[in-house]
């Protein structure tokens, strides 16, 4: 069988679109209790950058607090359905920043705004870049997305 080698185009259409479809994401943590994993919903602001809400008092968010870096899968739970992967920076925003990333996550997940009631934290990730697999399509391995340079 021979595979064709996507584009760079190909796997940032199956980033978007795998992102667009999806409403939640699992997280992992990583902090002085240990390892967790927690299923979150999300709303992009761009392929790189998710909004998200967790709760103030929860496991997820102490070890944010303790330890910034985060990774998240993407995916419907299938390992044959396209899936992503990231390590990302989580950030804890207030202000308008929160006010945004509330805004956005409404906008795309109706449902979830009952957890806009409780106390809850706005939380941006920087994602360093994906790994998208979409093994029907033979990208497998996945196939890498990074993040633009930003530049100083």
């Amino acid at each position: 069988m021979t595979t064709v080698e996507p584009t760079a185009t190909a796997v940032a259409d199956l980033v978007r679109n795998t992102l667009s479809t999806h409403k939640s994401l699992f997280l992992a943590t990583s902090g002085s209790d240990g390892s967790w994993v927690g299923g979150v919903y999300f709303a992009e602001s761009d392929p790189f950058t998710l909004n998200l809400v967790l709760e103030r008092r929860g496991r997820t968010l102490a070890a944010i607090q303790e330890n910034p870096v985060v990774s998240l899968v993407v995916s419907t739970g299938s390992p044959m359905q396209p899936f992503l992967q990231a390590q990302a920076l989580a950030e804890i925003v207030a202000g308008e920043q929160d006010t945004r990333v509330r805004e956005q996550l409404v906008a795309k997940v109706p449902e979830a705004a009952p957890f806009l009631d409780a106390p809850v934290a706005a939380v941006r990730l920087s994602v360093r870049g994906w790994r998208a697999t979409d093994i029907a399509n033979g990208w497998l391995p996945g196939r890498d997305l990074p993040a633009p340079r930003v530049a100083n």
